[in-house]
């Protein structure tokens, strides 16, 4: 199986992120290598090592994906038996001759502490911990968003990523039977009715996520699962709730859905 690395002399967040994206377009099987934090001539070479030995075991030339600062280690990285994509300085060039400005490289720039979007994140990550699954309903008016949906269609996943990734406060609470029978919006979000953002799945793999917590009971069962998607999905419409059906989509995409969808601002950098 051919290798695919992804080094840098940070996090190695960003060559995962470009990486990743860029391989997902070939219907080919890697073997997925990440190597942050390579910061020494001595560590860069000990990769270029593992990149030969790498290139050595599968008779094919690893593809490495490279962001470095430095630029003594990623000539040591691209001096190895290879194929090597550097982002970095490939785009960097290129933005330096629009700009006019000579760029002032900084290890660990892109991921580290800023202090204004790193407390955004913690306080929002406590706020989707206190407010999560309809726990603690009095806090709604310091929402970014209010995930709704039954229970088990991806609210709680998605309020924490949104609150680690994005810095927003999502709160989240889940729809009862006794809430869908009613056919009304439950008294306690009905201030906050722009906030709202409804999840749907299908009722299959709903079924299927609630047997593996209550296996053979009425909650799980399909015909449950069916009627509750059928009646919420009814409730989204009847009252306008924005709303994405999770079935086939990544927390990652649920996500972004959501900010596109309510226009929220990131507070990522």
């Amino acid at each position: 199986m051919r290798s695919a690395f992804y080094i840098s002399d940070g996090t190695a967040i960003t060559a995962e992120t470009f990486g990743h994206a860029t391989l997902s377009l070939f219907p080919v099987e890697f073997k997925h290598i990440t190597i942050p934090f390579v910061e020494t001539v001595e560590k860069a070479r000990e990769v270029k090592s593992q990149l030969e030995q790498a290139a050595s075991f599968s008779h094919e030339k690893p593809i490495v994906f490279l962001t470095f600062v430095n630029p003594e280690l990623s000539e040591i990285i691209q001096s190895s038996n290879a194929i090597c994509y550097d982002f970095i300085s490939t785009f960097s060039a290129q933005i330096q001759r629009e700009l006019n400005v000579e760029p002032v490289p900084k290890v660990h720039r892109t991921h580290s502490i800023h202090e204004q979007s790193y407390d955004y994140r913690i306080a929002a990550v406590n706020y989707a911990l206190a407010n999560d699954d309809g726990a603690n309903i009095k806090d709604y008016d310091q929402a970014d968003v209010v995930l709704v949906g039954v229970s088990r269609s991806g609210k709680t996943p998605t309020s924490l990523y949104l609150a680690l990734q994005y810095g927003i406060k999502a709160a989240n609470y889940p729809f009862t039977p006794d809430d869908l029978e009613s056919g009304e919006l439950p008294r306690c979000l009905q201030p906050y009715k722009d906030k709202l953002f409804g999840l749907t799945i299908e009722p299959q793999r709903l079924a299927a996520i609630r047997n593996e917590r209550m296996a053979n009971s009425r909650y799980a069962s399909l015909r449950q699962c069916r009627i509750e998607i059928r009646e919420v999905e009814m409730l989204y419409k009847r009252f306008k709730i924005p709303h994405f059906n999770s079935t086939h989509h990544s927390v990652e995409e649920i996500s972004a859905k959501i900010m596109a969808e309510s226009g929220l601002q990131r507070r990522k950098y």
